[in-house]
């Protein structure tokens, strides 16, 4: 019987002629090719890099401090470092000057920077701008036979529409994965003023930061920049940046090697229901003007708090987020309109977008040299309620040696609160000996004195 069966195996097997070696996806069905994302990403994947970081890190001890403790151990002057290293990705996005787009947490004080090519080459990069408030930066290597990737326009992107993430994760090298626009406009990333992230269930993990989400023409609609997890893996919940605004911060970076933002110089809220019904206006419609700065172009319109703003530039403001990446989008000197309620009659007025107000840390005491302070934006005014803002810090600095960084939120001065840029310099005028300062930094208060 046995026999039997493996002789009538053998004749179907004969006469099917079928083979193992067909049993795979046949590249046609009724004469049809199979649909296939290898021909877009032959043309895309050139353009993708990986970046390669390493950072010279001080290391410090108390002990190394006494000069005793040094000469009784022979422990020489010269401070000891370490080197740090990350990796993540970038976008070539000019092939003729070899300028490449990648998120700033994968560059940030970095000593140096190397970028690897699909075709096996490590370039060395120069760093040309950071915008830590996009989390975008623009590095430049040498431009000799590049790709470049075309940039989209990201507004008219759909949730449901298919997108592909092109990174290198956990530094494996150059990897794909695909998924589809999962929702649009998230928010709620802490440390970043402008966000309007692009969320995809596309596989984004570690190392794919800065890497490309392109649509299915090869065109970049987003740069990757973060991810939701519980483990440190990707659960199919990753945020990219919309290319719309990248395009904005990458220009004014090739540009001007920094962001040059400005101000209406208004404080905005969301419109609760009860807020809502308060001011006679739908929910969902517009924010809530809270404060409006004294000497700003808003002021100078005519605006005032209790109006509620509904349209900045011609775009549609439905929450104070859209509010603030409307205001950041615009350059100094650009001229817009605004659209706002005041008592429920329709207003509006044309303002100019000014610089935000700026100090250098000597003009206000030597002890401060090397720091720049600026008024707290909107979200650090809502979170903080009040104080300065450590932009920018020297690492040589006798600040930075004390223990602050940029970032941080200059709440007092000798135990008096400081509320603004104003009241942080008369704060100092009456300060003669050491220097108290009282900082937030995520969330938590710290104390430095200032010799």
């Amino acid at each position: 019987m046995k026999s039997l069966f493996r002789g009538i195996l053998v004749t179907l097997y004969l006469l099917s002629g079928w083979s193992p070696v067909v049993a795979a996806l046949p590249v046609a069905v009724d004469g049809q090719p199979l649909p296939s994302l290898a021909p877009v990403l032959r043309d895309v994947t050139p353009s993708v890099v990986n970046i390669y970081t390493q950072t010279r890190v001080r290391v410090r001890s108390p002990l190394l401090d006494d000069p005793v403790f040094r000469r009784f151990f022979n422990v020489p002057d010269a401070p000891r470092e370490r080197v740090s290293q990350s990796l993540g990705s970038g976008v070539i996005v000019d092939a003729a000057k070899g300028y490449v787009l990648t998120n700033n947490h994968v560059i940030a004080r970095a000593d140096e920077i190397a970028v690897g090519l699909k075709d096996g080459r490590s370039l060395e990069a120069k760093l040309i701008g950071t915008d830590p408030d996009t989390d975008l930066a623009v590095i430049q290597i040498p431009a000799q036979s590049l790709t470049a990737l075309q940039l989209a326009d990201s507004d008219p992107l759909q949730v449901g529409d298919f997108v592909v993430a092109v990174g290198n994760p956990f530094g494996l090298g150059q990897t794909v994965t695909s998924g589809i626009v999962s929702a649009l406009g998230r928010t709620g990333l802490r440390g970043l003023e402008y966000q309007n992230f692009i969320q995809t269930d596309a596989s984004i993990n570690p190392g794919n930061s800065g890497g490309a989400l392109i649509n299915l023409r090869g065109e970049l609609v987003g740069i990757n920049s973060a991810i939701f997890t519980p483990s440190g893996g990707n659960v199919g919940i990753g945020f990219a940046i919309p290319s719309s605004m990248a395009r904005y911060v990458m220009d004014q970076l090739i540009r001007h090697g920094e962001m040059r933002r400005g101000t209406l110089g208004l404080f905005v809220q969301d419109l609760t229901p009860e807020l809502a019904g308060a001011f006679a206006v739908d929910a969902g419609v517009g924010v809530l003007v809270a404060e409006v700065a004294s000497g700003s172009a808003a002021a100078d319109a005519g605006l005032r708090p209790g109006d509620v703003i509904v349209e900045v530039g011609g775009r549609p403001i439905v929450s104070a987020q859209d509010y603030h990446n409307a205001e950041g989008r615009l350059a100094l000197g650009d001229k817009l309109g605004i659209e706002y309620l005041r008592d429920g009659t329709d207003r509006s007025a044309q303002l100019v977008i000014r610089s935000v107000p700026v100090l250098d840390g000597e003009e206000l005491d030597s002890r401060l040299k090397g720091a720049r302070f600026t008024e707290l934006n909107a979200r650090q005014k809502q979170e903080n309620q009040s104080g300065v803002l450590l932009e920018e810090l020297d690492p040589r600095s006798r600040l930075a040696y004390e223990g602050l960084a940029e970032g941080d939120i200059v709440t007092g001065v000798n135990r008096q609160q400081i509320n603004n840029l104003a009241d942080f310099t008369q704060a100092l005028e009456l300060t003669h000996r050491g220097i108290l300062l009282q900082i937030r930094r995520n969330g938590r208060a710290y104390i430095a004195r200032v010799e």
